[in-house]
């Protein structure tokens, strides 16, 4: 069986990008366009092994979308990857604290991109 992913991008181009090079690599894909909706995918969703979010978005950013995900003693252990084009040492300090796994920039390299999916991917 598949492992799902969840990709968490304003940008549907980004997200379909994402999208592609994961399916390839076999896995599942499940898309929300900002924090809030992928609050609610998480919740909606069976197993989730990890998490590829921006940063900056609209109704609810990255950093914000982490803080809460971590908040849920179900959902804490999911790995997240940040995957945006912020380089500001504060932002990632904030979302390291958050409980971010990994930090790459874009525009991504999808071997780079596979590469971290496949050292923090849940089991």
């Amino acid at each position: 069986m598949a492992k799902t992913i969840l990709i968490v991008d304003d940008s549907s181009s980004l997200r379909g990008l994402v999208k592609l090079a994961l399916t390839r690599a076999g896995f599942a894909v499940l898309e929300a366009g900002d924090g809030k909706q992928a609050l609610a995918q998480v919740e909606q969703a069976g197993k989730i092994h990890l998490i590829v979010s921006d940063v900056n978005m609209p109704v609810m950013n990255g950093i914000a979308f982490l803080q809460e995900l971590k908040k849920n003693a179900r959902h804490k252990f999911i790995p997240v990857i940040m995957l945006t084009t912020e380089d500001e040492a504060a932002k990632m300090q904030q979302a390291k604290a958050a409980g971010a796994r990994a930090w790459l920039l874009k525009p991504f390299n999808p071997p780079e991109l596979l590469d971290a999916v496949s050292r923090v991917v849940l089991p």
